[in-house]
């Protein structure tokens, strides 16, 4: 008999649902995830008992949607609990208009996408211990790392065109291969994606990016055409040449640079997936001149498209523009300085990560270019407190204000940057004396 391991907070809730007469079962990625032998993490039940039923029975509980589902807390945990149903009438691609509720934990499973979410673990009402519900065959599938539809794949991702884009992301996420006939049904029904908003694709991309090779789940989405529909700028990659590694184009660059980028930094396998996307439209300028121009500029329309939160999209579009850096061993260390003011303290270590990602992706030593020596003079500048930004200058624009007689507005603004200037180049004036001698003679200069 299979056993799922539950958290004590969810062995409470199931507990109390059989107490009170009522089906309980664990369902979802949380049995899927545990079935595999991986750390499972949101817990949902499913019970034959009605909202206001549960609202009863779990007092303090919050029915969170039309769709049956009460979110309820037990101890420092939130779970969702949500009544059995049967979902009718998908007529925007997206969601039911309409659901039903009903008491078979069978039909319930029925309406899930796959079979490996397709499995409960529990007991009904009169039962005396909890056992496996899997009318899908689930358990066979999980054992043979296949991922399939439950029914007719076509009819499951009519009914949500989201369900194509969890297919792949489920696909590399878990390891998963997609067995045939889903898979064609992905590739057939590929354009309704289009009719999935922006939020829930980056979701979906969100999960992809973390998993250990998103190549996987891209070079599915290239296969199936999902690309095109949803992540057009990435799809006209496809053939472009990039003379790195033979026989590899710039869509095999970008994912080979993707999966190069550490799994813990989400901000950076962002910017690695975006970060040629400028090549494509730059072909016949150099070719490519210009490109991470142009791709910082699509970067940022691409992430506003998804909606993507505003500060990681700044940091992207950032890391974007500034990829294309060069390094000399010659710089002064001014020249270094510049180019930490330029990037901002804040992403140069996200760009050197991209650097090394985008050389392992062109087939070189992530180091190459002379990036090690780079990163330890950049690291040298930092560790000396040195002034990069106006906020550390010895003055300020009141000081010049109230020492010179200066008006606020855009002149004294270009006083600051050319004294910022200066004190990037030799440090030592960074003094409040120097400054100001220095401002007056900028003065003088302008009469």
């Amino acid at each position: 008999m299979v056993e799922i391991d539950v958290p004590a907070t969810v062995t409470a809730l199931m507990e109390r649902l059989s107490a009170h007469g009522h089906a309980a079962y664990v369902v979802g990625g949380s049995v899927r995830d545990s079935l595999l032998g991986r750390q499972a993490q949101d817990w949902d039940l499913a019970t034959d008992a009605r909202p206001d039923r549960l609202l009863a029975v779990f007092p303090g509980a919050v029915y969170e949607n039309q769709f049956g589902t009460v979110a309820v807390r037990e101890g420092d945990a939130t779970h969702e609990v949500t009544t059995f149903r049967t979902d009718h009438e998908y007529a925007d691609f997206r969601r039911p208009h309409r659901v039903e509720f009903g008491d078979d934990v069978r039909l319930d499973l029925a309406r899930r996408d796959f079979t490996v979410n397709a499995i409960a673990w529990g007991r009904e009402a009169d039962a005396a211990a909890n056992a496996l519900v899997d009318p899908f065959d689930g358990l066979a599938d999980i054992e043979r790392k296949v991922l399939r539809a439950v029914g007719d794949p076509g009819a499951r991702f009519a009914e949500d065109a989201l369900r194509m884009v969890r297919a792949v992301r489920l696909a590399a996420v878990l390891e998963l291969t997609i067995e045939p006939a889903t898979l064609a049904a992905v590739r057939e029904h590929a354009a309704l994606a289009a009719h999935v908003s922006g939020e829930r694709v980056s979701a979906e991309l969100e999960k992809l990016l973390a998993s250990p090779r998103p190549s996987i789940g891209l070079r599915l989405m290239a296969d199936t055409t999902l690309l095109d529909v949803l992540l057009p700028e990435l799809a006209a990659q496809r053939g472009v040449p990039q003379n790195k590694i033979e026989g590899e184009d710039l869509l095999d660059h970008t994912l080979r640079s993707v999966d190069a980028v550490p799994v813990d930094r989400p901000v950076v396998r962002l910017a690695a997936l975006l970060h040629d996307v400028g090549k494509p439209p730059t072909i016949d300028d150099g070719p490519f001149r210009g490109h991470e121009v142009v791709g910082a500029e699509l970067a940022e329309a691409v992430l506003e498209r998804l909606r993507t939160p505003k500060s990681a999209t700044e940091r992207v579009v950032r890391l974007v523009r500034h990829h294309m850096f060069t390094y000399e061993p010659d710089w002064g260390d001014a020249g270094v300085r510049r180019f930490i003011q330029r990037v901002g303290i804040d992403a140069v270590d996200d760009l050197f990560a991209l650097r090394e990602a985008d050389n392992v992706g062109s087939g070189v030593s992530a180091e190459a270019h002379g990036l090690d020596e780079l990163r330890a003079r950049v690291d040298a500048e930092l560790a000396a407190s040195v002034v990069l930004d106006r906020s550390r200058l010895a003055v300020r624009g009141d000081d010049l204000m109230a020492e010179l007689g200066l008006p606020a507005g855009p002149r004294l603004g270009r006083i600051l940057d050319e004294l910022l200037e200066r004190v990037i180049a030799d440090p030592r004036l960074n003094d409040r004396a120097t400054l100001l001698l220095l401002a007056e003679s900028m003065l003088t200069e302008d009469r």
